[in-house]
């Protein structure tokens, strides 16, 4: 009985964790104790949930418990040792020296020894399940929401697409309806004119008919004195209309009609054919599954490097461009740029000629005071002199502010301040379809700064703003 009291003791002082007795044994406040290792473990793998909770109970703490060692349960751990560690319970020897005879000369272990070592061993592979099992489970939760994301985007394009293409043909109806009125319209306005002509010029045969007829009768007049009396009565001509009047075109009247609308049609089809091309390949370029893993190393990082260009039409007339459109240099005068729609006339900022839509890496580096490595949509506003048009500072772009001593992160209209790592080299990460933008710090390895989480909706482009004189920034060529 002794011995079962003494068993009895080592089960209620062993830590849940290990499975073996307790270590600097602390308690937690719902009354479950542990070694001090083993909890601290447990609560720095939580650090980042910023909840804690207990392994037994599941009961969760907010902040992160403070440990302090349980006196009284140490003292009765050491007890323990001293009285009945070495020895194993009768009542859990199964296996006495007459069942292992044939055994005779191997080394042998009690058979709750060797249980203790392998009920840790199975707790250890329970936990693991457990933690897979939690996440398959949320994987598949995302996969589940990735379908209704997938049915609910499908139907919202087709039914914007019948839309669109019912806008179209409608368009075009109207269009048919629109040269068919003309034409007809146009049709009256030739037949009334040619046939009031017509009108005109058969009342002159009429009338020169009757004209031809008075002065054949005349000239049949035998009594010389009455023809001379009866002539100067015949009335005189009226002015005949001249036949250089009458434009005749056979066969040439609303011809150009149809070669107009056969042209249009040519480069409606030309148009057609070519956008639907760009539309199929868009269809299928879909992709249903997950985006990979961000990388985790430099040589993961430049599978995806990009290599960018500045946009001279966006170039702020301080900023001076040089070694193939990659570098930008705040200069102390204007430069001599035509106008240009696309130009920032207000911050000193410029675009690069690239839209980025897919998974892209690149690497900036700077000289200065303070530097701006941004990422934005086309209209972002470029003439505005206010900071709400500068990278970072409006809902169309997305920056790191970079100076001697400190980064910060602008996204949207809030902004995050940090230190450190500092580095003279910028590394972005850009994930378009997941929505994900990562500033890192590249040295001699790379520290993330930080990571935005969004929803882009339209293609974006990398930025540069140069706040100070001398200013520089280069998109590097990675290798």
């Amino acid at each position: 009985m002794a011995q079962k009291g003494v068993q009895l003791d080592r089960e209620t002082l062993s830590c849940s964790i290990c499975l073996d007795l307790l270590k600097d044994p602390v308690t937690t406040a719902c009354g479950h104790s542990y070694c001090m290792n083993c909890i601290k473990t447990h609560f720095d793998e939580e650090d980042r949930k910023e909840i804690h909770s207990c392994p037994q109970c599941r009961k969760t703490f907010t902040p992160r418990p403070v440990l302090e060692k349980n006196t009284i349960l140490a003292a009765l751990v050491e007890q323990l040792k001293k009285t009945g560690l070495q020895a194993a319970p009768a009542d859990h020897c199964y296996a006495g020296p007459e069942d292992v005879d044939e055994h005779k000369g191997h080394e042998t272990v009690p058979a709750a020894v060797e249980r203790t070592e392998k009920q840790k061993e199975l707790e250890v592979r329970r936990l693991n399940i457990q933690q897979r099992i939690q996440e398959r489970e949320k994987d598949v939760k995302l996969l589940q929401q990735e379908v209704e994301a997938i049915n609910g985007s499908a139907d919202k394009a087709v039914e914007d697409s019948e839309k669109m293409f019912t806008e179209l043909i409608r368009l075009i109806q109207k269009r048919s309806s629109d040269v068919k009125q003309q034409v007809r319209s146009q049709q009256e306005t030739e037949v009334s004119r040619v046939k009031e002509l017509q009108e005109k010029l058969e009342q002159e045969i009429a009338e020169l008919k009757r004209k031809d007829g008075e002065l054949e009768q005349l000239s049949h007049t035998e009594d010389h004195n009455q023809f001379l009396h009866n002539y100067p009565s015949l009335s005189a001509l009226s002015e005949s209309t001249h036949s250089s009047s009458i434009n005749i075109r056979p066969l040439s009247y609303f011809e150009d009609v149809t070669a107009a609308v056969s042209e249009t049609r040519d480069k409606l089809q030309d148009i057609l054919r070519e956008e639907w091309t760009n539309i199929s390949l868009t269809v299928t370029e879909v992709d249903v599954l997950l985006s990979p893993p961000e990388p985790k190393t430099r040589a993961g990082f430049l599978k995806y490097s990009r290599e960018i260009t500045l946009d001279p039409n966006t170039a702020h007339p301080w900023l001076l461009l040089s070694n193939g459109n990659r570098k930008a240099t705040r200069m102390k005068q204007p430069q001599h740029y035509a106008n240009h729609p696309d130009r920032f006339t207000g911050c000193k900022q410029v675009l690069s000629r690239e839209s980025l839509t897919e998974r892209c890496y690149w690497e900036v580096e700077w000289r200065g005071k303070e530097v701006y490595v941004a990422v934005a949509y086309k209209n972002i506003c470029r003439h505005s002199i206010s900071n709400a048009a500068g990278f970072g500072y409006n809902d169309n772009s997305w920056a790191l502010y970079c100076n001697i001593n400190k980064y910060n992160v602008w996204p949207l209209k809030g902004h995050i301040v940090f230190s450190g790592p500092w580095s003279y080299r910028v590394g972005v990460y850009l994930d378009h379809r997941a929505g994900i933008l990562s500033f890192y710090s590249v040295s001699e390895t790379m520290t993330l700064l930080h990571r935005v989480q969004t929803t882009f909706t339209q293609p974006l482009y990398a930025g540069l703003c140069l706040w100070e004189d001398g200013d520089t920034a280069e998109f590097i060529k990675v290798k």
